[in-house]
């Protein structure tokens, strides 16, 4: 049971970075126009929370195959993989 119960943890809060992530990255790095032209293109919260979601989950798990041991190490790659993914996905 308590395996069960961490991978529980470990998904709500590779959720929650993403999010967390993903809005701040649409909201803290472009300006009051540029979110309205992004969001007038249906590029808004929501797309951005999930983009960061799949970025947080993929530098979790890039993480866990670099066998990093302490679990702060494993959410800061989550953060990391979540900002990055931000990053390239807004310059393509």
């Amino acid at each position: 049971m308590p395996i069960l119960t961490t991978a529980i943890t470990t998904f709500i809060l590779l959720v929650l970075i993403g999010i967390v992530v993903g809005i701040f990255m649409n909201r803290g790095s472009r300006s009051w126009l540029g979110r309205r032209v992004a969001e007038a293109r249906g590029i808004g919260d929501v797309t951005y929370a999930l983009v960061g979601i799949a970025g947080s989950f993929m530098g979790f798990h890039i993480g866990v195959i670099l066998e990093l041991l302490p679990s702060l190490l494993l959410y800061l790659c989550a953060i990391a993989g979540a900002l990055l993914t931000i990053i390239l996905w807004r310059r393509v």
